[in-house]
């Protein structure tokens, strides 16, 4: 602790994710201080968070880029120190000082800090689902023998952990739990027909109708990809088998999830579409703090649709299941492919509606092998974006 404030080490800093993590910290600088701060390449938004919140260490991917903005950070008087690379997400987010961890690094590339914050004994705010999609039996695990704790900051698993009983950390079982219900907005393609999602462009798919994301991430919503890893993460979080985990199509994203009890109730946490109020709940927990959410007006919001969703418009939704029933690898193939699809369509190659072939074609040509150990996991990654680089360049040519 820091004179009674938690300090927060913040990783991918400069995402829609961090941006929001330190609105709240700037909102209670007598609760939260920052340790560190990390992003991939952002060097100009770095310098201004780290003027402006002056952690002690900042981490970037290169060292060049490190340099420059050590170079900048000390013209400034600013005392941060700059360091780079992997080895340096690890030990900013295992320091001693550190109380928390907002892992908030998207993809495959969190996996690792996210472990080194498990092994040190840190309260993890989980926003990179990669870490559970890819090696969920390993890292939870690690978090049971480092008697870390684990937060999720996704608004659907957020919703889930403020609606199921107190002390389900020891488990579901006889708490009357029977199944959990994550909504989705359905995206920006919710109602398109069919034949049009061919000429989807980048910029379509990144106009989410009601969350403001990262490039990725909307892609990913666009598919319902995002929902099914979520599927995958509320597996592992919440220990109920995947026939429990249903989803729900609710475009106004006001009720976040909700959990179904045996004796009939349905218990949902509502809030407005802002990742704020997620955030907050868990840099707080067990208390609340103001997260700068303008509230919930239901007169304004009127009514609350539900729909099924429709497998046929959102194949990327099944392929998700069906890599949970596989188990094994199956999951981090999953995520390595939909990596690669979605890149290569943000770039301008890939269409759109080619996207879920890809992470089929990736899936069905794995032999399904435990994933029991990390050395095994991030070879099944490499193989998976291999196979699915092939796939891409054969549909892109």
């Amino acid at each position: 602790m820091n004179q009674g404030r938690k300090l927060v080490t913040v990783l991918g800093a400069t995402g829609s994710i961090g941006v929001s993590t330190l609105d709240v910290v700037a909102r209670h600088p007598d609760l939260f201080g920052v340790f560190a701060l990390t992003a991939h390449r952002q060097v100009d938004k770095l310098l201004e968070q780290c003027l402006a919140h002056r952690p002690a260490y900042a981490v970037l991917d290169r060292t060049e880029d490190a340099a420059a903005l050590q170079s900048r950070l000390d013209a400034a008087g600013c005392c941060t120190e700059v360091l780079a690379g992997a080895a340096a997400l690890a030990d900013v987010a295992s320091a001693p000082e550190v109380d928390m961890v907002m892992a908030a690094i998207v993809g495959a590339a969190g996996l690792v800090p996210a472990l080194a914050a498990a092994r040190a004994g840190k309260r993890i705010l989980l926003a990179n689902k990669e870490a559970l999609v890819m090696s969920g039996a390993l890292f939870m695990q690690e978090l049971a023998a480092a008697g870390a704790s684990l937060l999720p900051i996704d608004s659907e698993h957020n919703a889930i952990f403020q609606a199921l009983p107190a002390g389900f950390e020891r488990g579901l079982h006889g708490s009357g739990v029977n199944r959990i219900l994550l909504t989705a907005s359905g995206g920006p393609f919710r109602c398109k027909p069919l034949e049009e999602l061919a000429a989807v462009t980048p910029e379509m798919a990144c106009a989410h109708p009601n969350w403001v994301m990262g490039r990725k991430i909307s892609v990913d919503s666009a598919t319902m990809m995002n929902k099914g890893l979520e599927v995958i993460e509320a597996y592992w979080l919440f220990g109920l088998p995947a026939a429990s985990i249903e989803v729900v199509i609710h475009p106004q994203s006001v009720i976040h999830s909700m959990v179904s009890y045996a004796d009939g109730s349905v218990l949902a946490q509502l809030g407005n579409p802002d990742m704020r109020t997620p955030i907050a709940h868990a840099m707080a927990y067990p208390q609340r703090v103001d997260a700068g959410v303008r509230p919930l007006d239901l007169f304004e919001i009127a009514r609350l649709d539900f729909e099924r969703p429709d497998l046929l418009r959102f194949p990327c939704l099944a392929l998700a299941y069906r890599a949970l029933e596989e188990g094994g690898v199956a999951p981090a193939v999953l995520n390595a492919a939909n990596e690669v699809a979605v890149a290569s369509f943000l770039e301008g190659g890939l269409r759109f509606d080619r996207i879920a072939g890809v992470i089929a074609g990736t899936l069905d040509a794995f032999v399904p092998r435990r994933a029991d150990s990390l050395e095994v996991v991030f070879e099944a990654d490499r193989q998976a974006r291999e196979i699915a680089g092939g796939l891409v360049r054969g549909l892109v040519r």
